[in-house]
């Protein structure tokens, strides 16, 4: 889930908490590949939510976070084609073939919290539709491949920006990714775009929800009348991939991998 955030602060992890934000990871993946199992035409939002809290409360112990937060109605945030982020699951959003889905969950496992993101195809799509989705999440690895200790967060944000740039799309810039773990949002804030040593310093024990979301057109994003969902403000698609990411010495531990 992308905020905006306030003043930076650092919250490092012992190696046991890292562990066990790991592997609620791994049921957080679970309930990504879930949801992106059922994604088809014909599917709504709300079925995805469904599937999405079912598989994370399926597991001892687990909890949807998102379920609640600032008083958000699901369990995970459904976002369509023009839809940036914080899609609230609807019987009435049905999918269709030709569109793109993100699907962004939270786990709480054990006091401790992870956060990930992904863009599904519904069936096929056209061909700048799969470039999108291919090069955010290629930005992504980029992000998290700067995430290193003595980097800094303008590093993440450089390397992300460089691979959006670099194909012709735009980085959002109102939304950042930000730090997790005892919280679902801690206030570090990991933009998008930034210049290589600036910000932050990344030191070992640092845990941060690492997230592009790339638009094909306008960077520029408004707020529809729910008050949540967040759309490009031209109408073009956007896609949105995201990790957990720890900061570790042997460099950056993907948490959600599964």
């Amino acid at each position: 889930m992308a905020i905006g955030g306030t003043a930076p602060a650092t919250l490092l992890k012992s190696p046991r908490e890292i562990d066990i934000m790991a592997r609620g990871g791994v049921i957080l993946r679970g309930a990504l590949m879930a949801a992106k199992h059922a994604v088809r035409p014909g599917v709504s939002t709300m079925d995805l939510d469904a599937i999405v809290e079912s598989f994370i409360r399926s597991h001892a112990g687990a909890e949807p976070a998102f379920k609640g937060l600032y008083a958000f109605p699901g369990s995970a945030c459904i976002s369509i084609n023009e839809e940036i982020v914080h899609g609230i699951p609807s019987r009435k959003r049905i999918l269709a073939e030709g569109d793109i889905v993100t699907v962004d969950v939270g786990v709480k496992l054990d006091g401790m919290y992870t956060d990930a993101a992904i863009t599904i195809p519904v069936g096929q799509v056209d061909a700048e539709t799969q470039r999108l989705m291919d090069v955010t999440e290629a930005s992504l690895a980029a992000g998290i491949a700067a995430a290193t200790p003595n980097n800094h967060v303008g590093d993440i944000g450089a390397a992300i920006q460089a691979v959006v740039e670099a194909a012709g799309f735009s980085v959002v810039r109102e939304l950042v990714g930000h730090g997790v773990g005892f919280s679902p949002h801690e206030e570090l804030q990991i933009p998008n775009y930034g210049k290589p040593k600036r910000g932050k310093k990344l030191s070992v024990g640092l845990t941060i929800a690492i997230e592009p979301m790339v638009n094909v057109g306008t960077a520029k994003t408004k707020t529809l009348s729910d008050k949540w969902t967040v759309v490009t403000a031209d109408g073009k698609r956007s896609a949105h991939f995201e990790h957990t990411v720890a900061i570790t010495e042997n460099g950056p531990r993907i948490l959600t991998l599964g």
